[in-house]
C-alpha cells in the first residue's frame, strides 16, 4: 500500500514538472509572431552566391554594365530585405540620409533597404514628394550652376541635348525625379558607376545607388510613389 502511494506521489511530479516545461517553451516562442506575408520573404544579409549573381556584369537593353567588386563595399550597404523600422505604410520610398539607407517599404512588416552615396544636393532637400517621373537610361543635363563651375560641362547643357545615355552617364542606368507640389525639386535617385561612392558623401549629385541597385529600385517604384526624405 504504501509503494503504491509512493508511486502515485512520483508520477504528480513528473507530470507536474512536464507541465512547467510545456509553459516555459511557450513562453520563449511568444517573443514576436511574424506578420502576414513577412516568413514567405527570404531576409536578412545576402549569401556569397546570391552577391556573386547581383552585382555580375548585366546587359541591360543595348547597354552592358561591368561586374561590381562588392567585396570591397561595407556588406551593411547591400541590398537587403529587413523589418520596416521606418515606421512609413507599405508602397513609400523613405531616404535616410544620415545612415546612407534607402527603403522601400513593403506589405507585412519589411522593407527592401539599398545602401546609396549622396552628394551636396542630396543634403539640400527634405520632407516629402512624390516620384513624379522616373526614366531608363536617362541623359544628362547639369544645371546652369554646375556648368557655370565646371565650363567644360556646356556641351551637355539642356541647349544641346545633354549626355547621351550609358554606363559613363552620371545619371547611370536609371533615374527618379522627385517633385514636390507639382514642382521639380531637381532631387534626383539614380544609378552610378562610382560604386566606391555607396556610403559617403562626395561632391556633387543627389542619392545615387549601383547600377544594378538601381535597376531593382525602378522595378519596385512605381510612378507617384511617396517618398519622404530624412536629414
Amino acid at each position: 500500500m504504501q509503494r503504491d502511494e509512493t508511486l502515485i506521489r512520483r508520477r504528480g511530479i513528473l507530470i507536474g514538472m512536464a507541465s512547467m516545461t510545456a509553459l516555459a517553451g511557450c513562453s520563449t516562442v511568444a517573443s514576436r509572431a511574424p506578420m502576414p506575408g513577412e516568413a514567405m520573404r527570404p531576409m536578412g544579409p545576402p549569401s556569397a552566391e546570391e552577391l556573386a549573381a547581383r552585382y555580375a556584369e548585366l546587359k541591360d537593353g543595348d547597354h552592358t554594365l561591368p561586374a561590381i567588386p562588392y567585396q570591397q563595399i561595407d556588406p551593411r550597404l547591400y541590398r537587403q530585405r529587413v523589418r520596416n523600422t521606418t515606421g512609413e505604410p507599405a508602397g513609400t520610398v523613405v531616404v535616410d540620409t544620415p545612415s546612407n539607407y534607402l527603403y522601400v517599404v513593403e506589405p507585412g512588416g519589411t522593407a527592401m533597404r539599398y545602401g546609396v552615396g549622396l552628394g551636396r544636393a542630396g543634403f539640400a532637400w527634405e520632407g516629402e514628394g512624390v516620384i513624379h517621373w522616373r526614366q531608363k537610361w536617362p541623359r544628362w543635363k547639369p544645371p546652369e550652376e554646375m556648368i557655370a563651375r565646371q565650363p567644360s560641362l556646356r556641351k551637355y547643357s539642356v541647349e544641346n541635348g545633354g549626355q547621351a545615355p550609358g554606363p559613363d552617364n552620371p545619371l547611370g542606368a536609371r533615374a527618379l525625379y522627385i517633385f514636390q507640389n507639382g514642382q521639380d525639386t531637381l532631387y534626383r535617385l539614380h544609378g552610378t558607376r562610382e560604386w566606391s561612392s555607396i556610403g559617403k558623401s562626395v561632391s556633387s549629385g543627389c542619392v545615387r545607388l549601383i547600377n544594378q541597385d538601381v535597376i531593382d529600385l525602378y522595378e519596385r517604384v512605381p510612378n507617384k510613389a511617396r517618398i519622404v526624405v530624412r536629414q
